[in-house]
């Protein structure tokens, strides 16, 4: 620190007392002079001060004051403005209708994935934006593909594989559920 802000012990003597008055570190700062709001609050925590006084605004706000008023209406959800879902996480994740027999209208996945035919399926070379990522096999060998099939639009994969990405959150709840009984 240079001479206009060293900490004699003058200052920091004032620094203690007016941090025990309550002041803020930027208020600190001000009234001490050539020094920051950060080294004021460097110098409070080398000395170890904790202890603060009530500010007089927050000592004239009663403790007992009324409750405040809840609000009037709910907060709205932030998937139900359309524009708002186009960010994020969710910018790419499909929108499904609610179904109201889930159970009954669910067609069985099959076990194994899509049956693609392994000269349809791509490397990373030749893959392109129109086309599904989904990673077939292990990455370390040399017969490591993607997909390949036609993706939906917007989409990273195709229909079979974007069922399998993105499923609704009842479903995942349903099948964790069936996992622990």
């Amino acid at each position: 620190m240079n001479e206009a802000g060293a900490w004699t012990d003058e200052r920091v003597e004032l620094l203690k007392k007016l941090w025990s008055d309550g002041l803020s570190a930027s208020q600190i700062a001000a009234e001490l002079g050539s020094v920051t709001r950060n080294a004021v609050i460097g110098k409070v925590h080398r000395l170890g001060l904790s202890g603060r006084a009530k500010s007089a605004a927050q000592q004239a706000a009663p403790r007992n004051a009324a409750p405040r008023k809840a609000p009037t209406r709910s907060p709205s959800h932030p998937m139900a403005n359309p524009a708002a879902a186009t960010r994020g996480a969710h910018a790419l994740a499909p929108s499904f209708a609610p179904q109201a027999d889930v159970e009954a209208a669910q067609e069985p996945a099959p076990s194994e994935d899509v049956v693609i035919p392994f000269s349809e399926r791509v490397t990373i070379m030749e893959l392109r934006e129109y086309m599904c990522r989904w990673p077939m096999g292990d990455p370390t060998t040399a017969e490591f593909r993607f997909c390949g099939a036609r993706s939906q639009t917007g989409m990273p994969y195709c229909g079979y594989h974007a069922r399998i990405a993105y499923q609704p959150a009842a479903d995942r709840r349903r099948d964790r559920s069936k996992a622990r009984a």
